[in-house]
């Protein structure tokens, strides 16, 4: 089964995307031609991230449909039965990833967004992709959020919310994760670095390599070892 290339999953990806590039044409314009960078937005992430969320509220800031892709596979090759996502937004990497749960036949996906409104139109495009029933949106401070109810081990966690706070969510998860679970990390600038050498030791239980989707914003692939 593949619910990801069939009907009503790649009808509500298709109409987001192309609703993502209208809306977020102004941010890619200012990538391209200098006037803005994914470092200044991490500076601004570091400074005031809820600010940075109010003000960014119409944009989707999601990932490329080869990202999506590739997140979705490796859903369904770890066979995850409980994916944890930080940074909702309006649901487009969530859809794949409850896509790859559909066609596991079991598990859920639980994903934390801090603004509602993005948070209610996820919701709404969960249930437009017949997705709604095997996701969690829990609204509000993903280190509050993340906090209690989690079931069980954490199989796949993807960290695409805001930066400076990757360290402190893997870390609120680490007592969930099991040996072999993945860890995918969206744009992994954090300008302490602090994320990136926690990851990238193995003394601390992970084997981290980079992703080839948008090399120059840090994206990265880390498997749990244990420690």
């Amino acid at each position: 089964m593949d619910s990801l290339t069939t009907s009503p999953v790649v009808d509500v990806l298709d109409r987001l995307l192309a609703e993502a590039r209208a809306a977020d044409q102004p941010l890619h314009q200012g990538f391209a031609d200098g006037s803005y960078s994914v470092r200044q937005m991490l500076e601004d992430d570091a400074r005031d991230f809820r600010w940075l969320c109010r003000d960014q509220i119409d944009y989707f800031l999601n990932i490329d449909p080869q990202f999506g892709r590739f997140l979705h596979m490796a859903a369904r090759a770890r066979r995850a039965n409980q994916i944890v996502e930080f940074g909702t937004s309006f649901g487009v990497s969530t859809i794949y990833l409850a896509s790859a749960v559909r066609d596991n036949g079991r598990g859920r996906v639980i994903t934390t967004e801090l603004e509602p409104t993005k948070a209610e139109r996820a919701r709404t495009n969960l249930s437009s992709a017949g997705l709604a029933d095997l996701v969690d949106i829990r609204v509000g401070d993903a280190l509050q959020t993340l906090r209690n109810n989690l079931d069980g081990q954490v199989d796949m966690v993807l960290l695409d919310g805001a930066y400076c706070h990757y360290l402190a969510v893997l870390r609120l998860l680490e007592p969930h994760l099991a040996p072999g679970s993945l860890i995918v990390a969206d744009n992994a600038l954090d300008l302490s670095g602090e994320y990136l050498a926690h990851v990238g030791d193995p003394a601390n239980g992970y084997l981290t390599v980079p992703l080839p989707f948008h090399p120059d914003r840090g994206n990265t692939l880390s498997l749990y070892t244990g420690t």
